[in-house]
């Protein structure tokens, strides 16, 4: 069952991904002769689109799109006849597509999860034998405020204990209960290495969220997954990351993660934190985000190697010969295939253990 429930959800991954092709090809007037369910050979067809078909084809792992004139360039209203800007919007809807599917998928994760109250402060560890646990601060309070100025952020407060070191000072705070208590406490003038005037850590409390507040968290998770992405072979060269943890995965690779994380999300249906049932849906979001970003990679064969070979027309209005082109994609996309079958075979060989 889990298998099934995969082929679906991965296939509507690899399906947004083509769907974006297909949407900015129709927006530049651009002929699409198939959008396929699957991928080939062909098991039917099922409608059809103005001049598009639309098929149902046999290998059940997301779609693909057919452009009119993508290996002739005298195909009238065919991709080759597009300007140069036309055919770099129709490659770039794909990862577009995939990305915005991954801003959503996160925009309910921090829905869900809530997003940090930057107005208010809570005491997130307090520091054995220091002056905030001699006052009676704990794990869980609110400071609401020091020497009756109201504290609505960490600078505010981490700058109001820091001047009155070596004085004793008045703070409220508000328990987890729900009471409001006044405590003394006097800031040391040389705390110990790693540890505050006081001796507390604070941090900022999770509140619910509408999905307005919650998308500029999603587009800041989307860019943060994108970041690691980019950098990930640079970290692999200067060995801050392992060659395991920078492995790439495939569809195998990519099942095993996603079932490991719906097993953990079957195990905590009765937590009471909303992280600890997050796995599946986060999975999803940060495979969106890498689906988008690996297509753009400059290799043959994906949107990103065709993208590269436009910049020539793009620049000088010089066009790659259509032969060449054809010729460069079609060994990209041998390698790739290559490239899959030995991803595949480590996947089976050594299965991924997700963090």
């Amino acid at each position: 069952m889990i298998i099934i429930e995969f082929i679906l959800v991965f296939g509507l991954l690899l399906f947004i991904h083509e769907f974006g092709h297909f949407i900015f090809a129709k927006l530049f007037k651009i002929g699409v002769e198939e959008f396929g369910f699957g991928f080939p050979p062909r098991l039917a067809k099922i409608g059809k689109y103005k001049e598009t078909e639309i098929t149902l084809n046999w290998i059940p792992f997301g779609a693909f799109v057919r452009l009119s004139g993508e290996e002739d360039p005298e195909v009238p209203g065919g991709y080759g006849q597009a300007s140069p800007f036309a055919r770099f919007m129709t490659l770039m809807g794909g990862p577009l597509f995939n990305l915005v599917l991954g801003i959503g998928i996160f925009t309910v994760i921090f829905m869900r999860l809530g997003i940090p109250d930057l107005k208010t402060v809570q005491v997130f560890d307090v520091s054995p034998n220091s002056p905030a646990e001699a006052a009676g601060i704990e794990a869980g309070d609110i400071i609401l405020s020091v020497e009756n100025e109201e504290i609505q952020n960490t600078d505010k407060l981490a700058s109001k204990i820091k001047e009155n070191q070596g004085k004793e000072i008045s703070i409220v705070l508000l328990k987890p209960s729900g009471e409001t208590k006044q405590i003394q406490a006097i800031p040391r003038t040389d705390p110990p290495p790693g540890e505050g005037y006081l001796g507390f850590t604070m941090s900022n409390p999770y509140r619910s969220a509408a999905w307005y507040e919650a998308v500029p968290y999603a587009f800041q998770a989307t860019g943060n997954y994108a970041y690691t992405l980019i950098t990930l072979p640079g970290k692999l060269i200067q060995g801050s990351v392992s060659a395991e943890e920078a492995r790439p995965v495939g569809p195998v690779g990519i099942f095993s993660i996603y079932s490991q994380a719906r097993e953990r999300d079957v195990e905590n249906t009765t937590s009471e934190n909303p992280a600890d049932r997050l796995n599946t849906l986060l999975i999803l979001a940060i495979i969106s985000v890498a689906l988008g970003f690996t297509n753009l990679l400059p290799i043959p064969a994906l949107d990103g190697g065709r993208i590269i070979l436009l910049l020539p027309e793009i620049l000088f209005r010089k066009r790659v010969p259509p032969k060449y082109e054809n010729m460069i994609n079609l060994v990209g996309f041998v390698a790739l295939l290559a490239l899959m079958v030995i991803i595949t075979t480590m996947d089976i060989l050594k299965p991924v253990v997700m963090p």
